[in-house]
């Protein structure tokens, strides 16, 4: 029989747990412990800020990207479909202030493309209205929908660009494509939003998730 006192593997007096300071001897009923009291140290864990699964619109906003707790976010893309077949590209815009307003402008990327038929593009642009995800050629009657994932490093640091990285997979065209890139909004400023949306289309489906990534 356990003669500990409490729940954190000490008998007698219990010491503070906080994330990033766990002090004892833990067994498995204690770490489930800490973990629903969220004071369970798990460095690199993702963090569930938000989910929104959506249809028939013409634009997903995140606008509490919890920038001050997390420096690097997350996200996926999840069945991803546009309401009108037909290539279309999937953009990202920044805000900083909150989703009141969106950077139209001065956004920088490079990305690679490539096909199940052998093909290979490269696209990129010094000065774009937005951030370039991915192309998108499905809509609902293919069941051949599109997902994806992408990090965004520095939104909340006022001192440092916001940079992206991104990977997806779906339909262009005809073809099965992939693409891989990265991207930055080239100014020092708090990021606290972004949306995602169909620059010549509209999203038929999608399920997309924000995480943050626990670092302190």
């Amino acid at each position: 029989m356990s003669d500990k006192t409490n729940k954190y593997g000490y008998k007698g007096a219990e010491p503070t747990q906080s994330f990033g300071s766990n002090t004892g001897v833990f067994d498995p009923n204690d770490i489930n412990n800490l973990i629903a009291d969220n004071k369970w140290t798990t460095f690199g864990q993702l963090e569930l800020i938000e989910t929104q699964t959506v249809s028939s619109v013409s634009a997903v906003e995140f606008t509490d990207l919890q920038e001050s707790t997390y420096n690097v976010h997350f996200v996926t893309v999840n069945d991803f479909t546009i309401s009108t077949a037909g290539p279309a590209s999937v953009a990202m815009q920044l805000s900083t202030d909150g989703g009141s307003s969106y950077v139209s402008s001065g956004y920088q990327y490079a990305n690679q493309t490539g096909t199940t038929a052998g093909t290979f593009t490269e696209f990129k642009s010094t000065s774009s209205a937005y951030i370039f995800l991915s192309y998108s050629g499905i809509n609902n009657s293919t069941n051949r929908n599109h997902n994806g994932y992408f990090y965004i490093y520095n939104a909340g640091d006022s001192s440092k660009y916001t940079f992206l990285t991104k990977q997806s997979f779906g339909v262009y065209a005809t073809s099965d494509t992939m693409m891989f890139g990265s991207s930055v909004y080239p100014t020092a400023n708090t990021v606290n939003a972004f949306k995602i949306f169909m620059a010549s289309n509209t999203i038929g489906t999608a399920t997309i998730s924000l995480y943050g990534i626990a670092e302190s």
